[in-house]
């Protein structure tokens, strides 16, 4: 592995951010690290773009090629549980989802490649903020992201936990799902709970939308076709003594194409309106598509995989794995220029298993050097 000689620099910058997590476009700790470790590698440095995101430029050569790697400096809301000695300083702010060590990789890799002229062309390092909100990368688009910088094509990776440590997986078309956000609202008639038949009680009539909106996956769709629909709050105005007169239902579906999100949302209207107007009672149903789905295009997915196989072997290699029902911010960049959504395992073990976004889940230091000589493979490989 290329940037082995970076291990333990690599876990003491990891631990640094890990300790020290922010969430969305406040992120100025990882921003300023970020910038000042790049200068420092004699890296040229834009800060500022989208407030807290950072994109370092490396020319070496004559070469016109260009590429660009993508990685995630924000943190969540979440009191972390771990007890080791570089957990979170900060109440209620979590590395949970792994983006220090996704940040950290990154560097390695800027460090090594501005060491070692392997490459002709230009690398350009994104850190961008606030990806769990999926406003970062539409914001560093926004403010010139594409416009100023010439880059031919975009990467970026995710750590996966419960997979084997350092093995490797993408494919070509979509890889993450999209992110689809809804709400429902239920004006019935609220009263007396001695008197129910003097009213329309709203929890009955919700209740029935939320069991019935449980069909759709299971009855509506295609069992080839992946969607979910998860009813995440539901809240009414009724009291001990007083039945609600208002039901308010939010959640979020997932779909892998375009046409699952559209049956997804079809179907919700449909079963809301069927149910509300049995019982008489009015509505309304937003659907909002917060986060589009990520697609890898064919020559992208190729050379990821044909670096993985060059870093790792083919056993480690899957360039066809199974796409994931979560959502990515990087689906915004890869929609904008020609890209590649990789995966890599975190390992199976402790706290390098436990699922995403939970609070006693931890970033594998041994995937630090793995994943930064993953990015020196790649960036040598596309600029030759």
């Amino acid at each position: 592995m290329k940037t082995k000689s970076l291990h333990n620099k690599l876990v003491e910058w990891r631990h640094d951010l890990h300790m020290n997590p922010q969430i969305s476009f406040e992120e100025e700790y990882a921003s300023n690290k970020v910038a000042n470790l790049l200068k420092e590698f004699g890296i040229v440095v834009h800060p500022g773009i989208a407030k807290t995101g950072v994109v370092g430029v490396l020319k070496k050569g004559k070469g016109n090629k260009s590429i660009g790697i993508r990685a995630d400096i924000d943190a969540l809301p979440i009191n972390e549980k771990n007890t080791f000695s570089y957990k979170s300083k900060i109440e209620n702010r979590m590395h949970a989802c792994g983006h220090d060590g996704h940040t950290t990789m990154l560097l390695g890799a800027a460090k090594y490649l501005a060491e070692n002229s392997n490459f002709d062309g230009t690398i350009y390092f994104i850190f961008q903020p606030d990806e769990e909100n999926c406003f970062g990368a539409k914001t560093m688009i926004e403010e010139g992201l594409f416009s100023n910088f010439s880059i031919d094509e975009v990467y970026a990776m995710h750590n996966i936990p419960n997979m084997e440590l350092g093995s490797f997986g993408t494919r070509k078309g979509a890889i993450t799902a999209s992110e689809n956000l809804f709400e429902i609202n239920i004006q019935a008639k609220g009263g007396h709970a001695a008197l129910p038949h003097m009213g329309v009680d709203a929890i009955t009539v919700g209740s029935q939308v939320a069991i019935a909106l449980q069909s759709i996956v299971s009855r509506k769709l295609n069992p080839a076709d992946n969607g979910i629909v998860s009813i995440t709050e539901f809240i009414t105005d009724g009291k001990k003594n007083v039945l609600p007169g208002k039901v308010k239902i939010t959640g979020d579906a997932r779909a892998l194409s375009k046409t699952t999100n559209e049956m997804i949302e079809k179907n919700m209207k449909q079963i809301v309106k069927g149910v509300c107007e049995a019982h008489e009672v009015s509505y309304d149903v937003t659907y909002k598509t917060s986060c589009p789905i990520t697609l890898n295009d064919s020559e992208q997915a190729e050379s990821a995989t044909k670096a993985a196989k060059s870093l790792l072997g083919e056993k480690k290699t899957n360039g066809n794995i199974e796409p994931r029902l979560f959502s990515e911010d990087f689906s915004i960049m890869s929609a904008e220029k020609p890209g590649c959504f990789v995966l890599m395992g975190n390992g199976t073990k402790g706290s390098n298993a436990k699922p995403l976004h939970a609070a006693d889940y931890d970033f594998n230091d041994e995937l630090l050097v793995i994943g930064s000589s993953y990015w020196v493979e790649l960036a040598e490989q596309q600029l030759k």
